[in-house]
């Protein structure tokens, strides 16, 4: 299976998001909530998305104490939800933690269990950004650190810029790459420090892509998805 494309439904209100669903039905199967939309919306969107089938990517980037996270995530799963992120700066424990939550609520929903992956260094920060947070590394060196916990600890893989996706190749498959922060050529970057396109990111051999502006606010998002979409397929045969 390719690269695949997650659309964000970066909107206050779930019907806001709902007709950019209704209109993307043809070409796009994932989409992604975030704190906005969730917290806006009251968790309706979630029953909304499952009900036109389509996948949900439930990116609440959950960080606290283990016992805490077990609990978000056994609920996250029980949704339904197809993928959930944890921060992966919450330590090993706490993703390890994750997971199992994550099993267990799906077990109790009789339902799939989600993918669960952790958030590495966000696309927004840049080297200066970690240092004033007191991390000194680059994110190129705290990137593959990071996914290294994940997976030790049981997560499914990580999210991560683009341009880390060639140091994490040596990962011990299956590991799932998410990639935010993807812009297709000439857009742009908006408030993103480390971007790829569509084209490269697959290249790379991205799992998913998220994409949100360059969709939402373009004139026909639809002709916007197909674009990228096939921008994908391009980058794949390289």
């Amino acid at each position: 299976m390719g690269t695949e494309l997650i659309v964000a439904l970066d909107y206050s209100t779930a019907d806001e998001a709902l007709d950019l669903v209704d209109e993307l039905k043809e070409t796009v199967g994932w989409y992604k909530v975030g704190l906005e939309l969730y917290l806006n919306s009251g968790g309706r969107i979630l029953s909304e998305l499952k009900m036109r089938r389509r996948r949900v990517f439930l990116d609440l980037k959950f960080h606290d104490i283990p016992n805490t996270v077990h609990q978000a995530a056994a609920w996250a799963a029980g949704t339904g939800v197809d993928l959930i992120t944890v921060h992966a700066l919450g330590g090993q424990e706490m993703m390890r933690r994750a997971a199992e939550g994550a099993r267990e609520g799906a077990a109790r929903a009789g339902v799939k269990v989600p993918q669960v992956v952790g958030v590495t260094v966000l696309t927004s920060m840049d080297k200066a950004a970690l240092a004033a947070v007191g991390i000194p590394d680059a994110p190129q060196i705290a990137v593959p650190r990071l996914a290294k916990l994940a997976q030790a600890a049981g997560l499914d893989g990580v999210v991560c810029s683009g341009q880390e996706l060639a140091l994490l190749k040596d990962m011990t498959a299956p590991f799932v790459t998410v990639c935010p922060g993807i812009r297709p050529k000439g857009a742009s970057t908006d408030d993103q420090s480390r971007i790829l396109t569509p084209a490269q990111a697959a290249a790379e051999g991205a799992t998913y892509i998220v994409v949100g502006r360059p969709i939402r606010l373009a004139e026909d998002p639809a002709q916007a998805a197909r674009a990228i979409v096939k921008e994908l397929r391009e980058g794949e045969q390289k």
